[in-house]
Formats: structure tokens, sequence, C-alpha cells
């Protein structure tokens, strides 16, 4: 078996324009894209990606990375931040003709999800809410489904936090709402 050709196991660099309004910035990102093994364009006509830096880019046809840019229209957005390895990761991935865009925020909480928001409810939960819909205490559904009350009551305070209910009846009626169940 023969070898492979140097130029196929190591990643090929990629042409960049760059398009920034700062002549400081415009040096940064020319540093950070030499540093990640691309090559300076000297047009954007010339360049396989141009990255853009608070600057509106020319329509050339080129993917475009925005760096802290919100045009959807564009192949690329990342935050103004961006680190070295994210915005050499986006250059390959758009010369590659994909898109690029940054991840969304995970907010923590234990606030009760929003009303439009489908919560994510167990097949245990989802049972047991039946159940309620359908009047059942907490005695009953324990019968019905083979568990002991106490797990029942874990579940409808599970129901309670993930629907925002207060009662049995609203944690229904958000259920039937959300078409969550059917009754």
């Amino acid at each position: 078996m023969s070898a492979l050709p140097a130029a196929l196991i190591q990643p090929m660099g990629v042409r960049v324009a760059l398009l920034a309004a700062d002549p400081a910035r415009r040096r940064a990102l020319a540093e950070l894209v030499a540093a990640a093994g691309h090559a300076i364009a000297a047009a954007p006509a010339a360049a396989d990606v141009l990255l853009a830096d608070g600057v509106a880019p020319p329509d050339t046809g080129r993917p475009v990375l925005s760096l802290g840019g919100s045009d959807e229209s564009l192949a690329g957005l990342l935050p103004m931040d961006a680190n070295a390895t994210q915005i050499d990761a986006a250059l390959r991935a758009l010369a590659a003709g994909l898109t690029v865009r940054p991840a969304a925020a995970a907010v923590a909480s234990f606030e009760p999800l929003a009303e439009a928001a489908a919560p994510l409810l167990s097949p245990r939960e989802l049972e047991i809410l039946a159940c309620i819909g359908e009047g059942a205490s907490n005695k009953e559904v324990a019968r019905r489904l083979g568990i002991s009350p106490h797990t029942v009551k874990f579940h409808v305070e599970s129901l309670f936090r993930k629907l925002g209910a207060v009662t049995r009846a609203e944690a229904v009626a958000k259920g039937l709402k959300r078409q969550i169940i059917d009754l």
C-alpha cells in the first residue's frame, strides 16, 4: 500500500480576505489567520472565505464569517469575542460549504417552563397525569400502576414543577392545553 501525499494528511489552509474597519484589529486577525495556517488573500475575489469584523461584506458570492454580526443571510456568524480555535474551525467549515452559528447559551434555572414550551415528561409522569385527569386520587393511581403512593406523590410534585402548576386541576388543564394528554 502506498503512503498518502503529505498534502492529504495535513489540513489545508484557506485563503481568507480580511474586512476590518480598525487597522489594529485587522492586524490581530491577520496574525490569528496566519497562525492557523491560512493564507491572507489580497482581495475578496481571490479568497475562499471573507472574514468580516464590523464591516458590511461586499457581495462576492464567497461565504462570509462575520464576527459580532447578526445578518442571518451570511454563511457564518460568531460572537465578537470568538477565540482563535473557533475562528479557525469556522473558516474551515465555511470553506467546506457548511453554515456556522454560535451555540445557543444555556440558561440554568429552576423556574417553570414558559407556556409555549412543551415540558419533557417521563412516560410514568404522562401516565400519572392522565390518571389525575380522570379524577383518580394518589392511592387509586398507585393501585392502577402498581407503585407506592409515595412514588405517585413524588411524580405529581415533579409534574407540578415541570408544568408550572400549583393544583392538580391546573396541571391537567396545562397538559390538555399543550396537547401532552387527551381525555
